[in-house]
């Protein structure tokens, strides 16, 4: 397993993957994960099974003037192959995303899931917890189902 930061020469097998997310909802122009990618203080990360790409998460570091002017991190579009479920390769995925939001001297990390329980079993296996805040959304787009 190699964990890395991704980047545009990844972009086929990327578009590949959020498909695993999204199904048929529209995604972006192949420039728009180029966009991604050299975004300051964004990292796409993954995880690649031999040469296919198994999982990705995206991490924004985002700065702050609260927690000492510390910055904070959102974590977007978590993914696995299908094929790949089940595997582990999730779990590295976000580890590596959590040893890089405290790398970055990251005072939290935030992230929205469903509401299934497998999805909200798998981040809290990983210390994330749901006592603190409430996470809430307002969109212009209609919810994935």
């Amino acid at each position: 397993m190699t964990v890395r930061a991704l980047t545009a020469g990844d972009t086929e097998q990327v578009m590949e993957l959020y498909r695993h997310l999204v199904d048929d909802a529209p995604l972006g122009a192949d420039e728009a994960f180029a966009g991604v990618v050299t975004h300051t203080g964004t990292t796409v990360l993954g995880v690649f099974s031999d040469t296919t790409l198994a999982a990705m998460a995206t991490l924004h570091i985002l700065p702050n003037v609260t927690q000492g002017g510390r910055p904070y991190a959102l974590v977007e579009n978590v993914v696995t192959h299908r094929d790949h479920r089940g595997t582990g390769q999730g779990g590295r995925v976000m580890q590596a995303v959590i040893d890089a939001a405290w790398e970055a001297d990251c005072y939290k990390i935030m992230l929205l899931t469903g509401r299934t329980a497998e999805a909200r079993g798998f981040y809290e296996k990983l210390g994330f917890g749901a006592d603190e805040k409430w996470g809430m959304t307002i969109r212009r787009a209609p919810v994935r189902r």
